[in-house]
């Protein structure tokens, strides 16, 4: 008897179909086949194993799985749960008329539990999209896959329950969440903020800019100024999370194997901060079975960098592509997969190896030549890759204690959305483009209008810096987001004046003294 059960297969961050196919008929052998990894194969011996745990045994016939369509790799051990019900049902041991009606994804332990899987967001959204009626899978992913509305989702412990319900003995509940409620109420929430920050007005001056303009951002100050510090509240000052935002973002950690049992719409922009000694393949993403990298979990959030130089030059390098087109592809001998990486870069370094380059009160010790050959670590496309460039400095001990609180996350952020909006609405008929920092050259020319004695300003600071014409362009688009800022219509002087002074380490005079 055949008979088929439906699952899915992750590519990237999407699902599609899988149908499992089960056919038992004379003989007694087992196999299964439509280009299963090593975990598929063994599913078998799991579902043996599993069945006789739940008071069933493994049909003693000639069964051939079929994991359709064939030229799609099946990885990993979510078939278990629809293998098992497919072999039950196609030897005649259940009745599960309603079987068609549903997405059945779960890996099985040996004593009939059913274990918590990877990538169940993309799933149920496919399994939408698809026309089933609900969803069933593992009882801690059942909250993740319930933010999927006009599906039922139903959460089950074991293979009892899931052979009981199909059968139609045991009445389960489904998972209901309100997930424009929950989001409304946690997305504002947040850990640290900027009021605890005390001094530094001119780098939370530049952080206001970049969050506004979506602008990548690079610090230069020595050990113990605050960079670490600050660059952990940005998230705070980051427009809110969209709905769609939410759940693009939701669907790359649930492929990633990120979310936490019980995990359901992410509300907060992510902060992925990986340590200096990670590989190109752990940042870009891929694998024997590939994942999405740091670059793709920090999607529609902050990618921030400690250290900056001491990441190696291959890991540098491979950003600069996906920094340019918010999208990184991953190509191997076996597969290509495309994933998401819209990020804001920030990265914050010391000035040189002693850290105490240009320190108010303490000397530098480096040798002639090691700060501009520190620096020289980054290269020069990726440095005119970042937007915005400051210096920053301690604040002294006598100052922290006496100045009051600064100001709040919340007025920040405030600001930084109205300015979003400007942009959201500029660009509403743009494809990919959603704030000031994608404008291509064409949008530039049409919003980055200049009056005459601004365009001279703007001349003289790149003839006097030696800057490429791709800093020309980041000055104007920072510019642009201060204009919005300001809600001024044009970029004025001032406007320029303010974001030159973002290139600090264009400048030609810059560590050129050691």
């Amino acid at each position: 008897m055949l008979v088929k059960t439906f699952g899915a297969a992750v590519q990237g961050i999407d699902a599609i179909i899988i149908t499992i196919e089960v056919a038992v008929g004379r003989g007694f052998h087992y196999t299964i086949v439509g280009l299963p990894d090593t975990a598929v194969k063994e599913s078998l011996e799991r579902v043996r194993h599993a069945l006789l745990s739940s008071g069933h045994e493994l049909p003693r016939h000639n069964v051939v799985v079929n994991l359709s369509p064939a030229d799609v790799r099946k990885e990993g051990a979510a078939y278990d749960l629809p293998i098992a019900v497919g072999l039950l049902a196609g030897a005649e041991k259940i009745q599960a008329p309603q079987l068609d009606c549903y997405m059945i994804m779960g890996e099985l332990s040996l004593d009939g539990s059913v274990l918590p899987i990877r990538g169940v967001l993309p799933m149920a959204i496919a399994a939408r999209a698809a026309g089933f009626k609900g969803m069933i899978l593992p009882r801690d992913n059942a909250t993740e896959a319930a933010v999927v509305n006009n599906l039922e989702v139903y959460g089950v412990d074991n293979l009892s329950q899931v052979l009981e319900f199909l059968a139609g003995t045991r009445d389960i509940q489904p998972t209901v969440v309100n997930t424009r409620a929950e989001f409304a109420r946690a997305s504002c929430d947040y850990d640290f903020d900027f009021a605890e920050v005390k001094g530094q007005e001119n780098v939370k001056r530049a952080f206001e800019v970049a969050c506004a303009g979506g602008h990548n951002i690079l610090l230069v100050g020595p050990p113990g100024s605050g960079k670490s510090m600050m660059a952990k509240r940005l998230p705070s000052i980051m427009p809110p999370l969209s709905l769609a935002e939410a759940l693009e973002t939701t669907k790359i950690h649930s492929v990633a194997g990120r979310l936490k049992s019980g995990s359901r719409l992410m509300t907060r922009r992510p902060f992925r901060s990986p340590h200096h000694t990670i590989s190109p393949v752990a940042l870009v993403g891929g694998g024997s079975n590939p994942l999405p990298g740091e670059i793709s979990l920090a999607h529609n959030g902050i990618l921030f960098l400690d250290e900056f130089p001491e990441f190696s030059r291959s890991v540098l390098e491979v950003m600069r592509q996906p920094l340019e087109d918010r999208v990184i592809s991953v190509s191997r001998a076996r597969y290509r997969v495309d994933y998401p990486a819209g990020f804001m870069l920030v990265a914050s370094m010391n000035p040189c190896p002693c850290g105490y380059y240009n320190h108010p009160t303490r000397e530098c010790t480096c040798a002639p030549g090691q700060v501009s050959k520190y620096l020289g670590r980054i290269s020069g496309p990726l440095l005119d890759r970042i937007d915005i460039q400051v210096e920053i400095m301690p604040v002294e001990i006598d100052e922290l204690a006496s100045r009051p609180t600064g100001e709040s996350s919340a007025a920040i952020r405030e600001r930084v959305t109205r300015a979003r909006e400007i942009q959201a609405a500029r660009f509403a008929d743009e494809l990919n483009v959603h704030c000031n920092a994608q404008m291509n050259s064409r949008l530039l020319a049409r919003w980055c209008t200049m009056d005459a004695s601004t365009t001279a300003i703007l001349k003289k600071a790149i003839v006097k810096y030696d800057m490429s014409a791709r800093a020309y362009d980041r000055i104007l688009k920072v510019a642009r987001t201060i204009a919005d800022l300001d809600g001024s219509q044009d970029i004025q002087a001032q406007h320029i004046s303010e974001a030159v002074s973002y290139r600090n380490l264009d400048r030609s005079s810059w560590g050129k003294s050691y």
